[in-house]
């Protein structure tokens, strides 16, 4: 029995220092899905649910100009697809996206870095858990240094600012969080070829624990220039750099900057930028 579903949790591009108090009635708004999205338990937990009619989604009610992310999912049980990603014309995008499976095959994590509307820096990942059975966290660290996804805390990938070497860095919009639960069986799910399986929809994945630590973008300025979090200067240290390479040994599946098939003429310069 297949199933596939586009679930989307992002930062949009489109900041007072900002500590979300985990009440999605206060730092959401479910914007589409007809009644599929839903806040529950005074707000402390928020469902999206796909059926074979439409699916849902919500937005985070602030913009943010840098800051640290977490969000706990818990995924479709059997077999699914999303994804974390944003949206807009010249826009900024950080993605974490969980791909479609077969039954008892792990999920997939795709995860892309948009700068101006520019993407092509896939990375993908096997989760070393079912994500089906409880709650995650993951998280977007976004500071002028880097950017840096994480699950559970554990690191799995690290975007370097390297605009001193003339590579571009999402630094000059205010990105909002995203996330919808769509059917995606066209593309998702192992390139297209696995079907949704409507008998056993309705499909739901929950999400508790949302916390934004960030500079809320205002009037068109970031006004947390004076008081920051250690976020803000945050770079993985020895252990982290040895968890980030544990995950990349063991469970990357793709690294675009491995893929000379791809990109015949040369890797992207940040591929070979110490």
């Amino acid at each position: 029995m297949n199933s596939s579903f586009y679930l989307l949790l992002s930062l949009l591009t489109t900041s007072v220092l900002f500590v979300s108090a985990a009440n999605f009635n206060q730092d959401v708004s479910v914007t589409w899905g007809d009644g599929r999205g839903k806040i529950l338990d005074n707000g402390q937990l928020l469902t999206l649910t796909l059926d074979r009619f439409s699916g849902s989604g919500f937005q985070s009610n602030n913009e943010y100009l840098f800051g640290k992310i977490d969000m706990n999912i818990k995924l479709v049980p059997g077999n699914s697809a999303g994804t974390l990603r944003s949206q807009g014309t010249t826009w900024d995008e950080v993605d974490f996206e969980f791909l479609g499976n077969l039954s008892g095959d792990p999920y997939t994590v795709h995860t892309n870095v948009f700068c101006g509307g520019k993407g092509d820096r896939e990375q993908q990942f096997r989760l070393w858990f079912d994500p089906t059975e409880d709650f995650h966290t993951y998280s977007v660290l976004w500071n002028p240094r880097s950017i840096i996804l994480s699950v559970d805390g554990t690191p799995i990938r690290e975007f370097k600012n390297l605009e001193s070497v003339g590579l571009p860095f999402p630094n000059r919009q205010p990105m909002r969080v995203f996330s919808s639960i769509w059917n995606a069986d066209s593309w998702a799910t192992r390139g297209g070829l696995i079907k949704t399986d409507w008998s056993k929809a309705p499909f739901t994945a929950s999400y508790r624990d949302y916390i934004a630590e960030a500079c809320v973008w205002s009037s068109g300025r970031s006004a947390c220039s004076g008081s920051r979090s250690s976020w803000w200067s945050e770079e993985l240290d020895v252990t982290g750099q040895q968890k980030l390479g544990w995950v990349q040994k063991n469970y990357m599946i793709y690294d675009y900057c491995t893929d000379t098939k791809r990109f015949p003429q040369g890797l992207p310069k940040e591929c070979t930028v110490a």
